[in-house]
């Protein structure tokens, strides 16, 4: 079977389906275990208006509370004014705390005195503005910034480094896109949120399938065979995935390799950090 072809269509169940009631109980059960052994109890999730956010919003309210979960709505003067609508439905449906800051001066700050006219520069200046007021405002809240960035997103590098990919702990990298909707849809997510096309709302008419270049269905078929199921360039066009999407996916894990891994430390001492220096995460003396 060809993997353009939708077994959904003859009622067959897609290959990365999973059991969304285990995934949900998982993922609150980690949330709570990881805040716990940091010290904190609660949650800042910076919501876009787009699926991803809002599912990890949901998972917060039902692991710490909504009263326990701050979700942070940043636009920019550019932004899809659907997009602040979509957050506000899923932050009532909640019922969590949020708040609104308008990112366009800090960003514009930076970026005219620059000059910067390219979009993907312009985009990777508004993630990380948004990440500045993520964490300054999880120290007034005193809780952790929690990722929402999808293992489809993490193995192709679409996302931009101590941006949108920065987080404390992150639900969702492992989980592919068709699993995040699959999730959301359980999660009850506005169906507003979770049937529009993706995008990161970097400028009018941006999807994040347009500038990819293939679908995330294409795409996660792919990467599942190629990561999980560690199928072989050869086994893979037997599959029936073609050649140049291969080439195109495959070179992006490749390069984006340096986002998904701590920065290398060089090593001099008898003791170095990510080295000979390595502890568990909630290791205390």
């Amino acid at each position: 079977m060809a993997p353009e072809h939708d077994p959904r269509a003859n009622g067959a169940p897609h290959p990365l389906d999973v059991q969304p009631e285990l995934v949900e109980r998982m993922l609150v059960s980690f949330l709570r275990e990881e805040l716990q052994s940091a010290g904190f109890s609660r949650a800042v999730v910076g919501l876009s208006g787009g699926i991803d956010s809002a599912v990890v919003a949901a998972l917060c309210a039902r692991a710490f509370g909504p009263d326990q979960t701050l979700c942070v709505l940043m636009p920019y003067r550019t932004s899809n004014p659907d997009s602040e609508a979509h957050a506000r439905l899923c932050a009532d449906a909640l019922g969590v705390e949020t708040r609104k800051v308008d990112i366009s001066a800090m960003a514009d700050g930076y970026l005219d005195q620059e000059s910067v006219d390219a979009p993907m520069r312009r985009g990777n200046v508004m993630a990380r503005a948004r990440m500045i007021v993520l964490y300054d405002l999880s120290v007034e809240w005193r809780g952790l910034v929690i990722g929402t960035s999808n293992k489809t997103e993490m193995l192709l590098g679409y996302s931009t480094q101590w941006g949108d990919s920065a987080h404390a702990i992150n639900p969702l990298g492992d989980l592919y896109k068709h699993q995040v909707v699959q999730l959301a849809r359980h999660l009850d997510v506005p169906r507003e949120i979770v049937d529009k096309p993706p995008s990161a709302d970097l400028f009018e008419g941006q999807t994040d399938e347009d500038e990819l270049g293939f679908t995330y269905d294409a795409a996660d078929r792919l990467l599942f065979a190629m990561v999980d199921r560690r199928l072989s360039e050869e086994e893979l066009e037997a599959a029936g995935f073609a050649p140049e999407l291969i080439a195109k996916v495959a070179r992006r894990v490749v390069q984006n390799q340096y986002k998904r891994l701590p920065p290398p430390i060089a090593k001099l001492s008898r003791r170095t950090i990510g080295h000979d220096f390595r502890y568990l995460r909630d290791w205390r003396r």
